[in-house]
């Protein structure tokens, strides 16, 4: 499926620990949403990157890696896929891992910037685990991380103790809400469901930072 004019150029970023029993036959049809969606007849043959100099889609199976760095062209249809890879890689994940999604305007360049133009770039993160324990986790760290690094411009990490037990305590409530709703598979939808997602306001995000 070719997109010589599609309006995006979309990355997909993470490294995400398999269980050691997952063969490459399982992450194969796990990462279908991707490789099919590039128009490839198997992970092997769309594994590679449209950038030469990202090392695509890899799978270490000594220590049991998933890594992406992975570029394709394309368009908003590709959440459809995103949803797709996520509900795979819940079930052959061992923790929760975050997946970053970049979406980059392939018409925008720095001169319509420079011109009052406004970029369609659009940035996902996204949550995969073998539960919604696991999942939490690595949202609460990646929020008490970021929480962090914003404050310490301010106060001393040793002040933000009290800070990081707040965080703790929010996402406690909101795995005790998930357990009694038993809404058990996925974490909580609304605002706060998606770290970093949605539009940032903060000027175009660098292209392939990594």
């Amino acid at each position: 499926m070719s997109r010589y004019n599609a309006p995006f150029e979309i990355h997909v970023h993470g490294q995400v620990a398999l269980r050691a029993d997952v063969r490459f036959e399982q992450l194969q049809e796990a990462l279908k949403p991707l490789w099919k969606y590039a128009g490839a007849r198997s992970l092997s043959d769309g594994a590679n990157s449209s950038y030469e100099d990202e090392p695509g889609i890899k799978f270490d199976a000594t220590e049991h890696l998933l890594q992406m760095c992975w570029t394709v062209a394309g368009d908003h249809d590709f959440r459809q896929a995103l949803d797709e890879l996520c509900m795979n890689l819940n079930d052959i994940a061992d923790s929760g891992a975050a997946v970053e999604v970049t979406f980059y305007d392939a018409e925008f360049d720095d001169e319509d910037g420079a011109q009052g133009g406004e970029s369609r770039d659009d940035f996902l993160m996204l949550f995969v685990g073998p539960n919604p324990a696991a999942i939490m986790q690595v949202q609460r760290d990646l929020l008490v991380q970021d929480v962090i690094n914003l404050m310490e411009r301010h106060f001393d990490g040793a002040e933000l103790s009290g800070v990081v037990a707040e965080v703790d305590k929010l996402f406690s409530q909101r795995f005790d809400a998930l357990v009694n709703s038993l809404a058990l598979g996925k974490p909580p939808s609304g605002p706060g469901g998606n770290h970093g997602g949605g539009h940032g306001g903060g000027g175009r995000k660098p292209r392939h930072l990594h």
